[in-house]
């Protein structure tokens, strides 16, 4: 008999202990499995926060956005009478409180709370970023216009979460002036100050809000400098023969653009077979060029080319002048002695004074013989660099003086002897 009741024995105790066991479960309390995770979405997706609960029983879970003391729902009811709010359960633990097209007011502290007594609750922080947008109407128009020499200032404004940070670059590439010490690659602030910008500063400026939430925004400001035309001829002389063509050139600087012409003889140049004109821009420089075909005697003159905007207007002056045209081979006739010429002008002048002394009365004779250390005809020793040739022709010239004088002397005697 004791043999039976002792499998009995064993069979009720394992029965108690698990009827106990069930009445812990039922009756324990209930907790949070788990900590509510802090979740971040970006405007405009969806965002779900998990509640994990042990042991809830028959208790009830609802959710609770504090910043807005808005209550949302209450086990599987929506209180809320916002659409985008919603909840579910996996028949277990989670329970997830879901958020559709969040938005920025979205944004802040959620609260689980389980109706205990007291009650228990835990937090989770839901964050909304926001990509950076640039507002168009607290910045700088799209295009500005500011004279060379002055100052100007771009602001660029935006918005986001986290703040953006504003960078300025030129699309060019090219560095951009800092109060004219120093030159930067890319500059950071939401205002860019151009001090006493010059025309080398013209063009596109970049503006790019970036908040590590893509996408990153940019906005294009177009600066344009402006100042009066400014010429630069790089030949104001140029010589070319007669039946050649010549192209003459001029750079000009302007903005806003320029005007440009050329003009000869008062009349403005117009392409023809005669003329042919080219013009390259680049930005605010321009390339001028007229080509002049078959040169003639009339083509030969001063060529203008004249620049003009609204500012100003200023020219320049080519002189296009005739030369030779070249030769194949040297001339050897060209090469002649100066000594040779000189010596042939002075025995042409030496043979018509002798001439005229033959002639001459006696009184006259007389006067240039009184006059005679007066003059050049005198002999004088020749300079230490002269030329062999000049020295012997000066040697000759005493020569022929002397007999000159002689001559005249005898023809004196033969009048007084007559007498």
């Amino acid at each position: 008999m004791s043999g039976k009741r002792g499998p009995f024995r064993s069979f009720a105790i394992s029965l108690i202990q698990i009827i106990t066991i069930i009445c812990q479960v039922l009756t324990e309390e209930p907790r949070f499995a788990e900590p509510i995770p802090n979740v971040t979405v970006a405007l405009g997706r969806d965002a779900s926060l998990p509640c994990v609960v042990e042991h809830l029983g028959t208790y009830k879970v609802a959710w609770i956005h504090i910043d807005r003391q808005m209550i949302l729902t209450i086990h599987r009811h929506v209180i809320t009478r916002l659409a985008r709010f919603s909840v579910s359960h996996d028949n277990a633990m989670t329970w997830l409180l879901h958020v559709s097209q969040v938005q920025q007011e979205d944004r802040g502290y959620y609260m689980c709370q389980v109706n205990t007594n007291p009650m228990i609750s835990q937090v989770g922080y839901l964050q909304v970023v926001v990509p950076p947008n640039i507002l168009d109407e607290e910045s700088t128009q799209s295009a500005v216009a500011v004279r060379e020499n002055q100052n100007i200032s771009l602001v660029c404004k935006a918005d986001g979460f986290p703040t953006p940070k504003i960078m300025w670059r030129r699309e060019d590439g090219q560095p951009i002036s800092v109060d004219k010490r120093k030159k930067v690659t890319v500059y950071e602030g939401d205002t860019l100050s151009l001090q006493r910008i010059s025309r080398t500063e013209m063009g596109a400026y970049l503006c790019i809000a970036t908040n590590a939430v893509p996408p990153s925004v940019s906005k294009r400001i177009i600066v344009d400098v402006e100042f009066s035309p400014m010429i630069w001829v790089p030949n104001q002389l140029v010589g070319a023969p007669a039946g050649t063509d010549v192209t003459v050139d001029c750079h000009t600087e302007a903005h806003p653009r320029a005007i440009s012409y050329w003009v000869y003889d008062n009349v403005m140049v117009l392409p023809t077979k005669k003329y042919a004109i080219n013009t390259e821009e680049n930005s605010y420089r321009a390339h001028m060029k007229l080509t002049v075909r078959n040169l003639q005697t009339g083509d030969f003159g001063n060529y203008r080319c004249i620049s003009k905007n609204s500012l100003g207007e200023t020219e320049g002056s080519i002189r296009l002048y005739e030369i030779p045209m070249p030769s194949t081979s040297p001339k050897a006739t060209e090469m002649k002695s100066n000594a040779n010429k000189e010596t042939t002008r002075r025995v042409n002048a030496s043979r018509a004074v002798q001439r005229d002394a033959v002639t001459e009365r006696p009184s006259v004779v007389r006067a240039q013989l009184d006059r005679a250390p007066d003059r050049a005809h005198v002999y004088r020793a020749p300079h230490p660099h002269h030329a062999s040739g000049s020295r012997n022709l000066q040697c000759w010239r005493q020569s022929f003086l002397a007999i000159v004088v002689l001559v005249h002397i005898d023809l004196l005697s033969d009048i007084f002897i007559c007498f």
